[in-house]
């Protein structure tokens, strides 16, 4: 117990993974197995990507003491502008979405300019791009849906031919469990030979042990899927392993560069992060140029799944990557918060919207459960961190 109490173990997501068990096992139970078949499994993961891709960087805007309303607007925009230009204007998909990129670049300069230049309150500018964009998006092809017909760009939306396989599938789960047991063996090495207290090795291997499980049981669940006229199974869902890409790149940014430190350091206090140096205009300026970036890789993912662009691509999609970052454990008042966290509160997001729609409970049912699960999260929030003295 005591080598508990001081490992660097996170309970708050721990608490989180065992929430998404009960969720899974409670709506497989109900669904008289359907929940955790293959089929589900893999639609869950293919439907959560593009939120957790958002979200993940969603953490960063909240943390540093800001919000976007205007995420799921902007992800419209930037979509529908995509499909318009291979649709309508006959471009190849990686030049539409290189336009794309630069459009929504653009948006979040001028709305993290207002933020960070001017003083404008985040809530205010984004609350009023909510708006802007989404007519912005109806401007673009004049409220007409654009159809996308370029094969290799729909596999990046994942269907029928958008995983790689089961041999890839295996090959990269392998080489994900080799690298973090790995990333574990150096860590123990380093604490060693600094003097630095090392967990005792049981515990080490135990909490090795938990995500090695997950990507093979995962693996497993994903390869167990196959399309009825198709001749092997799906494998690994592509929009998956750019959401898995997106994390770990931000997970890096995070933890080992400058800029992560700068913005947590800004949201436990912006002043005192001023007053030390820390450029909080240009930090806050590249966060939302980081934002951008990643609404464009969702609105690529999304349209790709869609096989079109059109006028309702991201409503109400602020609610759901806001909620996911909630869920997560990002403290709304900034300074708090994890990448790893978002992934399991959009997971827990999804498979609740996914077994309700198993049982078939109706849509005002499951957006006033929805949204009670989101004040319940916060409410965990507020009292966890009262238990545990953390500010």
């Amino acid at each position: 117990m005591q080598a508990l109490r001081q490992s660097a173990i996170d309970w708050r997501l721990v608490l989180m993974g065992v929430v998404l068990v009960g969720i899974a096992l409670v709506f497989n139970a109900l669904s008289g197995g359907i929940f955790l078949s293959p089929e589900n499994l893999y639609n869950i993961a293919q439907q959560t990507a593009v939120v957790g891709i958002v979200s993940t960087v969603v953490v960063l805007i909240i943390v540093a003491r800001h919000i976007d309303l205007s995420v799921g607007s902007v992800m419209g925009f930037v979509g529908v502008l995509v499909a318009y230009l291979m649709y309508t204007g006959g471009w190849s998909w990686p030049a539409a979405a290189l336009a794309g990129l630069a459009v929504a670049i653009a948006v979040s300069m001028y709305q993290g300019a207002l933020t960070a230049v001017l003083g404008v309150p985040s809530f205010v500018v984004t609350l009023g791009g909510l708006m802007s964009f989404r007519g912005a998006a109806f401007l673009v092809a004049d409220g007409k849906t654009q159809p996308v017909n370029d094969e290799f760009f729909q596999r990046l939306g994942g269907g029928y031919d958008g995983a790689i396989g089961v041999g890839p599938s295996w090959a990269l789960a392998a080489v994900v469990c080799a690298a973090m047991a790995l990333a574990t063996f150096v860590r123990r090495r380093r604490q060693q030979r600094f003097g630095v207290l090392t967990s005792p090795l049981w515990l080490d291997l135990g909490v090795l042990a938990v995500p090695i499980v997950i990507v093979l049981g995962f693996t497993a669940a994903m390869n167990g899927y196959q399309i009825p006229n198709k001749d092997a199974p799906q494998g690994i869902p592509i929009p998956v392993l750019i959401w898995a890409a997106v994390a770990v790149t931000l997970s890096f940014i995070v933890h080992r560069t400058r800029f992560g430190r700068y913005v947590f350091a800004m949201g436990g206090n912006p002043d005192a992060a001023a007053l030390v140096g820390i450029p909080v205009r240009q930090v806050t300026l590249m966060l939302f140029v980081l934002l951008g970036v990643l609404i464009t890789i969702a609105a690529v993912v999304s349209i790709a799944r869609l096989n079109a662009g059109t006028n309702s691509l991201g409503t109400g999609m602020e609610l759901y990557v806001i909620a996911a970052a909630v869920i997560g454990g990002t403290a709304l008042a900034g300074g708090s918060g994890s990448i790893l966290g978002s992934v399991l509160g959009a997971l827990i997001m999804q498979s609740l919207d996914s077994g309700m729609l198993l049982l078939d409970v109706a849509i005002g049912k499951r957006m006033v459960i929805i949204g009670q699960v989101l004040i319940a999260a916060v409410v965990f929030d507020v009292l966890y961190r009262r238990w545990t003295g953390e500010r």
